[in-house]
């Protein structure tokens, strides 16, 4: 299964080599002209190393590249595909404990604009208290050491600085009533991650909506998915699809069309924000 960042380097070290080619130049005469050897071209060419931003907009100087939208999209890319030039990220302490498929899922997450989810199962991750995150880890990943069930909570908190930070990550989330009505942890555990969802419902850069047992079938039945968007270009939008053992990212036009209008009318179908944090409190109330 291939993964996101490793995807997006792949593509972006394709077009990188597209635009030598176009060139004529050479993989060493390039190497010279920059000053670098010629296995980081290689390297790059092939996807078996990131670039950073700065060393791609280096790359479009030396192929004359002078289309501002062209270089913007490759410099994005860049960025998208885990290596942002900033060093190592929080992420990588716990690579010992993470899969690189969540590791890789963090990253995108973390250089995202903003974020369309549906969920019918589960709280999302970037919405749950302490107290849900250990409950939802002990019953997906039975048997697991104490220790590593707390540095997972610790991860699933860490993430969710990307709400607050400046600017902040934009999260649209549907979610199916019966993630909300699931009792996952008991009842003290689930009251308390309900209020949670009315508190960060009221966050500018949140839109929360519930999807009611009313609706009956809808387009979310098909399974949970998140959309990623990133600064300013809209090519480098990727849908996540998770499955059991593993994650599928998808970014051909056609499927971030076809997910993009799936979520538009799930949405469409779901109460308005005010309506869903309502029944989330009623719910937590007992009603």
């Amino acid at each position: 299964m291939q993964h996101g960042p490793a995807v997006r380097r792949r593509k972006l070290g394709e077009e990188l080599r597209a635009l030598r080619d176009r060139t004529g130049l050479t993989s060493g005469e390039t190497a010279r002209m920059l000053g670098w050897h010629q296995s980081k071209i290689s390297r790059i060419e092939t996807g078996r190393s990131g670039v950073k931003p700065e060393d791609v907009r280096l790359l479009l100087d030396a192929y004359g590249v002078a289309d501002a939208r062209e270089r913007a999209l490759l410099e994005a890319l860049a960025a998208s595909a885990g290596d942002t030039g900033r060093g190592r990220q929080w992420w990588h302490e716990y690579r010992g404990l993470l899969p690189q498929e969540y590791r890789d899922f963090i990253s995108l997450e973390a250089g995202a604009s903003a974020a369309r989810t549906v969920e019918l199962s589960v709280v999302p991750g970037l919405l749950q208290t302490a107290a849900y995150a250990r409950a939802v880890t002990r019953a997906a990943l039975g048997g697991l050491p104490e220790p590593k069930v707390d540095a997972l909570v610790d991860v699933r908190l860490a993430r969710q600085t990307v709400l607050r930070a400046d600017p902040p990550l934009e999260l649209s989330a549907v979610l199916d009533e019966a993630v909300l009505r699931r009792q996952i942890g008991g009842p003290d555990v689930m009251a308390e991650q309900l209020r949670h969802l009315v508190a960060v419902a009221r966050l500018p850069q949140v839109r929360l909506q519930v999807l009611p047992f009313s609706v009956g079938g809808h387009l979310g039945l098909t399974g949970p998915f998140v959309i990623f968007s990133f600064p300013n270009i809209a090519d480098l939008d990727v849908v996540v699809l998770d499955h059991l053992t593993s994650s599928l990212y998808l970014e051909r036009k056609e499927d971030l069309e076809a997910y993009s209008a799936a979520f538009r009318t799930i949405q469409a179908h779901a109460l308005p924000p005010q309506d869903s944090s309502d029944l989330i409190s009623a719910i937590a109330d007992g009603a």
